[in-house]
């Protein structure tokens, strides 16, 4: 069994910050993969940051430079510091985790989402 819990979101004024974190605990083995999903009402799901076990890292073009994705590896968790937050980066944010389980498959492990809200 392998679980994905986040943590962190909240209510935040225009221009605030807040740190999301997200552990995987169980089975893990070996994380390939973890990123960072948001889903707002009536949009669909993206894409905001990535991190591969080889250190690269993606972000999406509405959160660079106000977003950081970091990885501690020995707590199996993620973090995504959020600064200068919008009205717009209100959502759901969503764990994911992509655990390798051969050298050249993974699977993947959903978390069940914190809520952000950016509001003055």
């Amino acid at each position: 069994q392998v679980h994905v819990v986040e943590s962190g979101g909240g209510l935040v004024q225009p221009g605030g910050s807040l740190r999301l974190s997200c552990t995987a605990s169980g089975d893990i083995f070996k994380i390939y993969a973890m990123a960072w999903y948001r889903q707002a009402p009536g949009k669909q799901r993206e894409l905001v940051a990535a991190a591969k076990i080889d250190g690269s890292i993606t972000y999406a073009d509405s959160v660079k430079g106000r977003f950081t994705i970091s990885r501690d590896n020995a707590k199996n968790t993620v973090y995504l510091q959020m600064d200068s937050l919008k009205p717009e980066d209100t959502a759901v944010y969503v764990c994911n985790m992509d655990r390798l389980v051969t050298t050249t498959h993974t699977d993947n492990y959903w978390g069940q989402g914190t809520q952000v809200t950016v509001s003055s």
